[in-house]
């Protein structure tokens, strides 16, 4: 398994997920997102949690579980908090 991939990814209160076989779908408070998924990772939702595994030991999916898992991270963050860009001005 990836080591990205073994970190769960904490669904916040307000963020709604529903996932199928072949994509998943976040919504929020900042709108709807969906990313299609691969054949060969799992997901499961328990208590608030996401957690991704590789449904083989094949090396194309122990990659693409950490990639799916970032990926949802990334979408839970955007429907949830927003993008966000901080600048420093140094001089």
């Amino acid at each position: 398994m990836s080591r990205v991939a073994k970190n769960p990814v904490t669904v916040p209160a307000g963020v709604e997920v529903k996932f199928g076989t072949d994509a998943i779908i976040i919504k929020g408070k900042n709108g709807e997102l969906s990313l299609p998924l691969t054949d060969n990772v799992a997901i499961e939702l328990n208590d608030g949690q996401l957690t991704f595994t590789a449904k083989d030991n094949s090396k194309q999916a122990n990659a693409m579980s950490g990639t799916a898992r970032a990926l949802v991270n990334n979408m839970v963050k955007g429907v949830s908090e927003g993008f966000e860009k901080k600048l420093q001005l140094i001089g």
